[in-house]
C-alpha cells in the first residue's frame, strides 16, 4: 500500500511545513499551489515535496487535480492547515501491514478543529468524518466551486480509521478576512452566476462571511467538507 499525501496550498508559508511533515513517512508527497506570492512552494519543496504551480479553479477542480498527480493508487487528501495526528499515523501504518485484499476502498477521518486558542468539541463539531484517505480510481472530488466532497464509486467499502486529523483554520482576524475575500467571495460570485442567480456584492460577501465563518469554527460541510 504506498500512499501519496496530496496538498493544496495558496500563500501557506506559515503552514506547508509543518503539514508537510507531518504525513513525511508517506510514499510521495504533491502540493498543488495556486500561485502563491510567498515561500510556500520553495518551502514545500525543500520538505521533498512534487510541487505543481497551477492557477486557482475552485475548490473541488484543484484537489481532484491533486488527486490525478500522484504517482500511488492511495490518496491522503489534506489542506496546509492540517496535521496527521500520531495516532491517525499510526491507524494508516497498521493498514500499510494488512493484505491489500483486505483492506476497505476509502477511509473516514475524524477532524478536530483548534479555534481560537481552543479545541472545538461538541454541537455535533466532533468528529466530522470525512474520507480522506481512499483509492483514486474509486473516488473524486466533486462539487460546484465551493461546496466540494470526496464521492466514491457505488458499491465501494468504505471503514473508518481510528485517530484525528488536526485542524489549525485561523490565524487571526486579517487572515480570517483575507480568506473571505480572495476565495470564498469570488467562489461565492461565480457559483451563484453559473446557477443564474443575481445579486449585489454585499450579498455575496455576506454570504461569504457566513460560509468561511461555519468551515472555520468547524469544518462544516456547508463550505468546504474536504478543506
Amino acid at each position: 500500500m504506498k500512499i501519496t499525501a496530496a496538498i493544496i496550498t495558496f500563500n501557506e508559508a506559515e503552514n506547508i511545513r509543518e503539514a508537510c511533515e507531518s504525513v513525511a513517512w508517506v510514499d510521495e508527497i504533491v502540493v498543488v499551489d495556486s500561485e502563491s506570492t510567498d515561500d510556500t512552494r520553495d518551502i514545500a519543496a525543500a520538505c521533498g515535496a512534487n510541487v505543481i504551480n497551477r492557477p486557482w479553479p475552485g475548490f473541488a477542480a484543484q484537489k481532484q487535480f491533486a488527486s490525478d498527480q500522484a504517482a500511488n493508487d492511495w490518496v491522503l487528501s489534506l489542506d496546509a492547515d492540517e496535521r496527521v495526528s500520531e495516532e491517525l499515523k499510526s491507524a494508516i501504518q497498521n493498514l500499510r501491514n494488512q493484505n491489500i485484499e483486505q483492506l476497505a476502498d476509502g477511509y473516514l477521518i475524524a477532524r478536530r478543529s483548534f479555534y481560537m486558542g481552543r479545541w472545538i468539541r461538541g454541537g455535533g463539531w466532533y468528529p466530522d468524518r470525512q474520507l480522506r484517505l481512499f483509492k483514486r480510481t474509486q473516488a473524486r472530488w466533486e462539487g460546484p466551486h465551493i461546496h466540494e466532497s470526496v464521492k466514491i464509486s457505488a458499491g465501494a467499502r468504505v471503514e473508518v480509521l481510528d485517530g484525528d486529523l488536526l485542524h489549525y483554520p485561523v490565524r487571526d482576524a486579517t487572515y480570517h478576512h483575507r480568506m473571505i475575500g480572495e476565495r470564498y467571495a469570488p467562489l461565492g460570485a461565480r457559483q451563484m452566476y453559473e446557477a443564474g442567480r443575481r445579486t449585489s456584492p454585499l450579498k455575496i460577501a455576506t454570504a461569504a462571511h457566513h460560509c468561511v465563518g461555519s468551515q472555520l469554527m468547524a469544518s462544516v460541510q456547508l463550505t468546504q467538507p474536504g478543506g
